[in-house]
């Protein structure tokens, strides 16, 4: 009895070694175990790095040669550690290295002085610099860093958090870096992108290397042959001018974002499969048809919407009896032949009258942080429900439900099937038409295509639109690429709004005396600010700006180019637009144009 009680025992330690085994197999798919522990240790000297370089850069004067030469420093040891620093914090990170603007702190009510790398280089590099700035600003800079580095020391770097951060930096390569959004003085965001490559090939190969090669070396031998062709593509090409950021992109960069989320996929460690995040973590490009999450952006009790509550929105879209007198439907001032708006300088009225404001795309407007062009609306929810309240739109009482509606029997059917009940409010109303407006996304136009490689048909032209787009003209440090939004990457938290000091009328003589986001604060920081809007299909969707006052993007190009309306004369303390000239040629801003005609797409998801 003994001896079998001892079998007995024997054979359970040998199935709970076996499961043992097997628990841990499956975290790593491999017999060999990914080293984390080196990974991290890696983005915690960086950090560390970068804290010890501020206390030095303290005792240094800003006008100091070595200031300049020890912030470089400074920015490097960050972009290491950064991608990490990211996935963990991201307001944080985003604060260390976000733009030179003063921000106004809801909670506070205060102004808030700019801080973070860019206003250092600010103060370095420009003359407006001084002692008293720089210590303020690198005494704020330590903190970011200190509070990073304590995080990337103690919390643990797992796979969904390599990942994740990853990610994170490949879009803000394609993005930020691309547009010299991170180092708007100095331009060098071109050669630190360099830098962030050859970071990422170095934790990979701490890290995943042997597994992939385990798996599939001729995948470990393309990444490596990839990063190591962009970087010398880069350290040949570092005029940020001349820089050539469409073959970049298209030629040197996609391929490592296609390698790199083969090499995830094969790890087997993280599906990535998250509605948490903006991005399809699965796309190959970030120029895909569902390279990003439409989820993330919804309300989460909208994510992952049924065919039914689409279907609905849809129907109500289109249904005048939404308004109050019957005259009125979403569709009115949205029209799908005029790229969901209604061709006007400002919005239609029941079509008696005239709204304060030009009318917004829908295509794409998921992707969104604020909404209306004040950027009053924080969640498509509320942009629809202020639609029913407007007594100048639907004029009815979001928490009563019209019951018009329901005269066309359809809609009780449709609306089981989709919430389960017939509706005694809006509620209902306002969420299936947030998610059938969710489906109005298009990534396949001319421009879409070419970048992700299914074509090669853009002109000298257009490719040189594009390259002044995202450097010499300075689009795409406010209309990000891809989305060419104001959503700001890589986190996708806020929409910008700018100050750009649009005028009254296109003869560009007097300011136009629309306030803006002011109302909302009364803040002299917020006075003629507007969100920034998508640049995609903008050929379809003229008139522009937030009064419509420009009728071709010809116009919008010139006023850009002139320096927006503190370069046309007008009293803007606070344009956040740079007002000097561009100074691009006749030719340039033909290019400029065209590249823009390449936004448009030929289908759109939510009508196939």
């Amino acid at each position: 009895m003994l001896k079998h009680s001892f079998k007995i025992l024997f054979f359970l330690v040998l199935l709970a070694s076996a499961c043992k085994e097997k628990q841990d197999y499956t975290k790593t798919t491999t017999s060999q175990e990914v080293n984390w522990k080196a990974a991290q240790d890696y983005y915690a000297k960086h950090i560390t790095q970068a804290a010890e370089l501020i206390d030095t850069l303290n005792t240094v004067k800003y006008n100091d040669s070595l200031a300049k030469t020890l912030f470089f420093k400074l920015r490097i040891a960050f972009k290491k550690a950064e991608p990490f620093a990211g996935a963990l914090n991201p307001s944080v990170t985003h604060k260390a290295n976000g733009p030179a603007l003063p921000t106004y702190n809801d909670d506070s009510g205060r102004i808030v002085s700019p801080v973070g790398l860019q206003k250092i280089e600010e103060t370095l590099f420009t003359e407006d610099g001084n002692q008293k700035d720089f210590l303020r600003e690198l005494y704020y800079q330590k903190g970011f860093v200190n509070n990073l580095k304590e995080n990337i020391k103690k919390r643990e770097l797992t796979p969904k958090r390599f990942f994740i951060g990853t990610h994170q930096q490949l879009i803000r390569i394609a993005s930020l870096a691309m547009a010299g959004f991170d180092t708007p003085v100095t331009g060098k965001s071109i050669e630190e992108t360099a830098i962030s490559l050859s970071s990422l090939h170095q934790v990979y190969k701490l890290t995943l290397q042997p597994l992939i090669v385990e798996k599939n070396k001729k995948l470990d031998t393309d990444f490596s042959k990839n990063i190591s062709e962009a970087i010398s593509y880069i350290k040949k090409n570092t005029d940020f001018i001349l820089f050539d950021r469409y073959t970049f992109i298209r030629d040197y960069l996609n391929p490592i974002t296609k390698n790199w989320v083969e090499i995830r996929q094969t790890s087997q460690l993280w599906d990535g499969k998250t509605n948490a995040y903006p991005f399809n973590f699965n796309a190959p490009t970030f120029f895909e048809e569902d390279s990003f999450n439409a989820n993330y952006f919804l309300d989460v009790n909208d994510r992952n919407p049924s065919e039914e509550k689409i279907a609905l929105g849809k129907k109500l879209f289109f249904d005048k009896k939404l308004s109050s007198d019957g005259a009125m439907s979403c569709a009115t001032c949205h029209l799908p032949n005029k790229g969901y708006t209604d061709g006007l300088r400002l919005g239609k009225d029941n079509n008696k009258a005239l709204l304060q404001r030009n009318t917004p795309t829908l295509l794409n407007s998921i992707y969104q942080k604020a909404f209306f062009w004040d950027g009053r609306a924080n969640t498509i929810d509320d942009q629809i429900s202020a639609v029913f309240k407007n007594d100048k739109e639907f004029n009815t009482d979001v928490h009563r439900f019209s019951g018009n509606i329901l005269k066309d029997t359809t809609y009780i059917t449709l609306f089981k099937n989709a919430f389960g009940v017939v509706p005694n409010s809006n509620r209902e109303t306002v969420r299936a038409i947030s998610v059938y407006v969710s489906t109005l996304i298009g990534f396949n136009s001319k421009f879409d295509k070419d970048l992700r490689g299914e074509t090669s048909n853009f002109t000298a032209e257009e490719k040189n639109g594009f390259n002044l787009f995202m450097g010499k003209a300075l689009c795409a440090t406010c209309h990000f690429i891809p989305l060419t939004n104001g959503t700001v990457p890589p986190f996708y938290k806020e929409t910008e709004k700018e100050v750009i000091g649009v005028p009254k009328t296109s003869k560009n003589k007097v300011l136009d005396n629309d306030r803006g986001f002011y109302w909302v604060f009364e803040e002299d920081i917020h006075n003629k600010m507007f969100k920034t809007p998508t640049v995609r299909n903008s050929t379809l969707t003229a008139p522009y700006m937030h009064n419509g006052i420009y009728n071709t993007l010809e116009e919008v190009v010139n006023f850009y180019n002139l320096g927006g309306g503190a370069g046309l004369g007008f009293n803007l303390d606070h344009q956040t637009l740079p007002f000097d000239e561009l100074k691009l040629t006749d030719k340039e801003q033909k290019n400029l144009v065209a590249f823009m005609h390449t936004l448009t797409d030929n289908t759109v998801a939510g009508e196939k």
